[in-house]
């Protein structure tokens, strides 16, 4: 495990991540990365590291960038974690839940497609045998 002052660079980290400069810069926009600065050089420590890899986890699970600051904020406001907890279990139930939703319209949709695709075989086997 690296020490607690190994820095990094930008592209030491989109490197690593296999991600743009650009969209760590914008996740430092965002606010959801704060390195140091050493003149025009950003210098990333590993906190930052940690983040940005939790920031990429949330994407893949379907979490907005707004989701995961208000995680970050409330983990930097009280690291008893209760409360981070909580949130994060509202987060999750709330996800399945649009996740439920999503699969339900694309059976929804799915059963629709196969019943235009019958009609259009049925069609087409109509024209050719005419």
């Amino acid at each position: 495990m690296p020490a607690q002052d190994t820095t990094y660079s930008i592209s030491d980290l989109a490197r690593e991540f296999d991600i743009t400069t650009r969209s760590i810069r914008f996740y430092e926009d965002q606010g959801l990365l704060k390195p140091k600065r050493r003149g025009q050089t950003r210098i990333y420590n590993l906190q930052d590291k940690v983040r940005l890899k939790l920031i990429l986890r949330g994407k893949r699970l379907g979490f907005s960038l707004a989701e995961t600051g208000r995680l970050f904020d409330l983990y930097d406001a009280d690291r008893s974690s209760r409360k981070q907890l909580h949130t994060m279990l509202e987060l999750i139930s709330d996800k399945k839940q649009d996740l439920q939703q999503q699969m339900d319209d694309i059976k929804v949709i799915m059963m629709e497609l196969s019943s235009v695709e019958a009609q259009c075989q049925q069609a087409l086997q109509t024209l050719l045998n005419d």
